[in-house]
């Protein structure tokens, strides 16, 4: 294989990670509030939640980042090897979710969990350099 391909599928591996990872707090802070709208029967619910969320910037701003690491994902298995890619972009995309949770107020990770990010880091470096 090429090594610019290499680097090219390592580069859309850890921008798909990105995506995906880093949103899901955002995401998540921006749903906040949808619990408490009510409505009678269950169409109207989903239809009064869907409505709720897709009205606040702060969750659909979030939510097409994530869609877009989908589609970047998309793109790069069309040259990638799926038995590397989905280890890849899943493990990384936790760690970016810490990360990013971190960075909005959640609670840091123990040293354990610490040393457990950091074995997947080198964990994909090897899959990315074999």
């Amino acid at each position: 294989m090429d090594p610019l391909e290499i680097v090219q599928q390592g580069f859309g591996f850890v921008l798909t990670a990105l995506c995906w990872g880093f949103t899901n707090p955002f995401i998540k802070r921006g749903s906040a509030g949808v619990e408490g709208v009510r409505r009678d029967g269950w169409l109207r619910q989903a239809l009064a939640e869907g409505w709720f969320l897709l009205t606040r910037w702060q969750y659909v701003v979030p939510l097409a980042i994530n869609l877009s690491g989908s589609a970047v994902y998309y793109y790069t298995l069309s040259s990638a090897d799926i038995t590397t890619a989905v280890p890849i972009t899943n493990s990384l995309a936790l760690v970016f979710t810490i990360l990013a949770g971190m960075l909005v107020g959640e609670k840091a990770p123990a040293p354990k969990e610490t040393l457990g990010m950091l074995c997947i880091v080198l964990g994909v470096a090897l899959c990315i350099t074999s």
